[in-house]
């Protein structure tokens, strides 16, 4: 949503409670019912298919009732997106969001910032995402956030909170903490930061044009270990591009497969790369699904083998929290197929394959958590950790080809 729609959506959430969902106030003129038929839509399909609603503290009758009458009361497409906004943000759910918010909403979380609540209720920065216009500006892991745009944190993070909770919930701050650190698309950021008690500054950071990097990229490092970097799953080249580098590395000692910056993409994508390295079909994962008001039964997701020759050498799979859902289901699938072990710091812990939702009327696109995932254990991806774990600020390469050469 944008600053404009946020600032009446929070006009109105300040009145709504008086009125019973769908009944206007008096004197106020007849609306288009458009808003409100979507906004049903939207609210019913989440109830019957979002798959998290047994991890989350939310209300969601609650939010039947608090966002109802503004989605009938909105005055614009745009008042009503930021509703839309506003109900999604009630899940505190990064895979669930609108899929083309306003160019001046806000980022999200996640954006280039990773951080945790301190107990004075700023912000302890634990990861920057590398090349982004947070690292550019000199923020680095350990720092804590005091202030954005000369804002206390705990401000904005009271503005962006979930507000049909049915207990508080940890989680939600955490969420409303990394919304609030990304700031707002296609603007720039003033934090105040405090490196060590008492050096507080200041630190501008600009809006910066995405950089295009390929999608996959490779090289041979010391030690005969290869290392090929694959930014995406999300495009049908990446599978021909790996299969390539990895004919260079056949006969490497080591082979170290880098998903750091990778923001997921599909299992079509993912599954041809895991095939190299197994000769049988095997299984990698498990999912469940909505089934009523529980999730189904498990089944099993498998790995095809794929030629033209299964590389058999010792793997790692480099992670870090910018690692994103079928960038978190890759390492965790080369792990369950005993091929690989990952390397570096948790992921972005988006446990669930996403469904797509256009609502009808108003064409509004998201995407929403169908379809929770777990390893060959049945232990939930957003569980997932390391299994060499590489502490804040440390080098998760070098941790990798330590790993590699002590086979």
């Amino acid at each position: 949503m944008t600053r404009r729609s946020l600032l009446q959506a929070g006009i109105a959430l300040g009145t709504a409670a008086a009125f019973p969902p769908g009944m206007a106030q008096a004197g106020e003129p007849a609306h288009d019912v458009t808003f409100l038929e979507d906004f049903d839509e939207l609210w019913r399909t989440l109830d019957e298919r979002y798959c998290y609603f047994g991890e989350k503290c939310t209300d969601w009758r609650a939010v039947r009732r608090m966002y109802r009458p503004l989605a009938a009361a909105a005055q614009s497409s745009e008042a009503f997106a930021g509703i839309v906004g506003r109900v999604i943000g009630e899940l505190y759910d990064a895979h669930t969001h609108l899929n083309d918010p306003a160019p001046d909403a806000p980022r999200g979380p996640y954006f280039d910032l990773w951080v945790e609540p301190n107990r004075d209720g700023t912000a302890f920065v634990t990861s920057v995402r590398d090349g982004s216009p947070a690292a550019d500006a000199g923020i680095t892991p350990g720092q804590s956030v005091l202030a954005i745009d000369g804002r206390p944190i705990g401000q904005i993070v009271s503005d962006t909170m979930p507000r049909c909770l049915s207990r508080p919930d940890p989680a939600a701050t955490a969420f409303a903490l990394n919304v609030a650190v990304s700031g707002w698309r296609g603007m720039p950021r003033t934090l105040t930061v405090r490196s060590t008690p008492g050096s507080e500054h200041v630190v501008p950071v600009r809006v910066k044009q995405p950089v295009t990097l390929p999608n996959v990229e490779s090289r041979m490092l010391a030690h005969s270990i290869g290392c090929i970097v694959v930014r995406s799953f999300a495009d049908d080249a990446v599978v021909t591009a790996f299969d390539e580098a990895l004919a260079s590395f056949r006969n490497a000692r080591g082979l170290i497969i880098d998903v750091r910056q990778n923001g997921g993409g599909d299992t079509a994508i993912a599954r041809p790369i895991m095939g190299r390295f197994i000769t049988k079909t095997m299984p990698y994962a498990r999912m469940r699904r909505r089934d009523g008001n529980r999730l189904s039964a498990a089944w099993t997701e498998t790995v095809e083998a794929r030629g033209p020759f299964t590389y058999t050498g010792k793997v790692t799979v480099l992670t870090t929290r910018w690692s994103a859902s079928m960038a978190e289901g890759f390492p965790m699938g080369m792990r369950g197929l005993g091929r690989a072990a990952i390397v570096g710091t948790p992921m972005m812990r988006v446990g669930a394959a996403v469904f797509p939702l256009r609502l009808d009327r108003t064409g509004l696109a998201l995407q929403y958590s169908a379809e929770p995932v777990y390893d060959v254990q049945d232990k939930p991806r957003w569980e997932l950790e390391p299994d060499v774990p590489v502490l804040m600020g440390g080098d998760i390469l070098e941790a990798a080809i330590r790993y590699l050469r002590s086979a």
